[in-house]
């Protein structure tokens, strides 16, 4: 994978997640503060991860974790001072 490559699957998944956090507050803020994630974001994150393997394609997106990364640093670390029992 040359670095333009990498480049654009961090940027393609950084922007995916961006979306999810951006439309979804709320289901986030519950999902975190019930520890059911997962559960309510689920369908919106494989949606994410289908168009992201579209863009990237599907031997990129299984040899990184760019979209799984992502998807922490975008949508649930920011909700990391939120009592939960996830911490």
């Amino acid at each position: 994978m040359t670095e333009e490559e990498k480049s654009k699957a961090v940027r393609w998944a950084r922007t995916i997640a961006s979306d999810i956090a951006l439309y979804n507050e709320a289901k986030i803020l519950e999902g975190v503060q019930r520890d059911s994630l997962y559960e309510l974001l689920g369908e919106d994150i494989e949606e994410g991860r289908i168009l992201y393997r579209n863009r990237v394609g599907a031997s990129l997106d299984a040899a990184t974790n760019f979209f799984d990364r992502a998807i922490v640093d975008l949508v649930l670390r920011p909700k990391g001072t939120v009592k939960s029992p996830l911490w």
